[in-house]
Formats: C-alpha cells, structure tokens, sequence
C-alpha cells in the first residue's frame, strides 16, 4: 500500500496537544479510508524528537519523509537558533520534495530556513507583527487560516492544527475522507478546501533534484515569468531535455504547470477580494483577460464568475 509518511515535529515547549491530536487525527483518517472500496494512501506518522541541545542525527529512515509539520508552542514566539540544527534539517527535506507545514508560532521555526522569504504565510494574529519585523521579506496574511502555498502550507491560530490536519487529509485522501473524518471529530470541514476548488495537486516527491528545483522556483513567482529557456537554465538542462524530465516528474507540461499555478492564485483572489475579473488576470500575469477565462474556464470547468458566485467568502 503507498504511504503518506508525516513528520511532527517535537522541539522543546511544544503543544504536546497538538502534536499527538494531529496523530489522533491522521488515525482517524486511515480508518475512514480504509472502510471504502477506493483504494487510498496510508498516511503513516513518524516523530521527530529533539531537544534544547541540538537536532539529532535522524538516520537514513527519517530522509524519506513526505510531509513535515512544526506544530504550535504555548511558549510563546521562538527565538532565532531556538532549535540547533533544525534550519538545515528542514531545508534538506524541502529540496528532496517534502511538503513543510506549520501551525501557529510554527511558522517561525519555519520562517527561520528561508524557505517563506518572497512567500505567502500565516501564523497567529497576535504575532503577525513580530514575524513581520523579524522576517520581512515574507508576505504575511494574519486574516487567512490556512494559506496552502502548494509545498509550504502555514495555518494561523494554535488550535488551527486541526484544520491543518483536515486540509492535509484532503489533499492525500481527498474529499470525501476528510469530510467523514471531520464528522467522526465533530470537527468544522475548512471551507475552501475542497477538491473541486483545490484541484491541482503537486507532485514533488518523484526523485528529480533539478526539476524539483524548478518547481519551486515556479512556486515563488505563482507561474508568471516562466519561459522555456529561463525554465531550462534554471534547471541547467537544455530544452528539449528539460520538457522531457519536467513531463515524466510533475505528469503535465512546464506550460500546463505554470498556467495551474497561476489558476490556483486567481482562485484565491477570485474568492476572497474584491477585485474584478480583469484585475485577477492582470494580478497573476495575463496581460489579456480574454485569455485568462479561457484557461481558467479549461482548468476549472467554470468561468471565473461562475466560480466567484459558487465560492466566494
């Protein structure tokens, strides 16, 4: 059976609530999953321990992670270095392709790599500030719960774990799971993630250090600016080689890629602001609008309006 292996990540003064809730939560998952005829991933939860005296020596085992998460701490804001060794740690897994997630002051740890500067973030609302001044290269939205940046999630509050814990089931077991687990839980589905909103799901994971360095670098710009020689040095292959490899990797083209990821920002921005439909085309790189319903329309199966009046917020 394919496994979903998750890493939480237990530094000193963690929400031990929250670490083993997201543990609790993951079982309850399986069990639904494993009740239906479709067959599913197993998400499979692997501690990861430290103490104030360092990052331990992990082993080979641990390397093949797919999913890593700083829960909260109800010690307040950590300080810079709190977590010897982590920072690397953390960046060594992200460029292997392992998705990095965080929950509250988290996100600090998280910010503390690198890996947010240029990036949209959350954490709790009473330390958007001083994340904000500490790293301000980062954009931060202390307004959204969860802010699902396709291999970097952040989620907000200290008791946001659990919405994190449900986007995660939604995203590797799909909708259906999620929503029966958040019954059995008696817990709030997220209200924007579900799969037909959330459709395109990265592939970061399959093995291809120079694509997946591209991945990422398209991440950060949301898809714009992305030509074939710009992408194809950045990966430092030539072009034919490089759309042969991106296609094997991610399953679709560098073009169809960076047009997903330029839907799921105008998703966002069609559903949450204020803005009119040219202005989300101009936001996420269209220069024409008329081309950006027809791709949004081709991707989505609704036009941009309809998509607003069914999701809004």
């Amino acid at each position: 059976m394919e496994r979903v292996r998750i890493g939480i990540v237990h530094y000193p003064g963690v929400q031990l609530s929250a670490a083993l809730g997201l543990a609790d939560l993951f079982g309850v998952a399986n069990h639904v999953a494993s009740g239906r005829d479709v067959a599913v991933p197993l998400l499979e939860v692997r501690p990861q321990s430290c103490d104030a005296d360092g990052w331990p020596d992990p082993g080979p085992d641990t390397a093949r992670l797919d999913v890593v998460i700083l829960p909260p701490s109800l010690g307040g804001v950590p300080a810079p270095g709190a977590v010897p060794g982590l920072t690397d740690w953390l960046r060594s897994h992200h460029a292997a392709g392992c998705v990095l997630a965080s929950v509250c002051v988290g996100a600090f740890l998280l910010a503390e790599t690198g890996l947010l500067d240029g990036r949209r973030a959350t954490t709790h609302w009473a330390y958007a500030a001083a994340m904000g001044e500490r790293y301000p290269r980062l954009s931060l939205d202390p307004d959204r719960l969860i802010v699902d940046d396709g291999d970097i999630v952040t989620a907000g509050g200290l008791m946001s774990w659990a919405d994190l814990g449900l986007h995660l089931v939604d995203r590797f077991l799909g909708s259906t799971v999620m929503l029966e687990t958040s019954r059995v839980l008696l817990l709030d589905p997220p209200g924007r993630e579900q799969r037909f909103y959330n459709a395109f799901v990265l592939r970061l994971n399959h093995g291809d250090p120079a694509i997946l360095k591209v991945q990422h670098w398209m991440q950060t710009a949301e898809g714009r600016d992305a030509p074939l020689a710009a992408l194809a040095g950045h990966a430092g292959l030539e072009p034919r080689t490089f759309l042969r490899r991106f296609r094997k990797a991610t399953g679709v083209t560098s073009t169809d890629y960076a047009q997903r990821l330029r839907t799921n920002r105008a998703r966002e921005l069609l559903q949450f602001s204020q803005m009119t439909v040219d202005a989300v085309a101009w936001e996420v790189g269209y220069q024409d609008p008329a081309a950006f319903r027809k791709v949004f329309h081709r991707v989505v199966g609704l036009t941009p309006s309809e998509f607003r009046q069914r999701f809004r917020a």
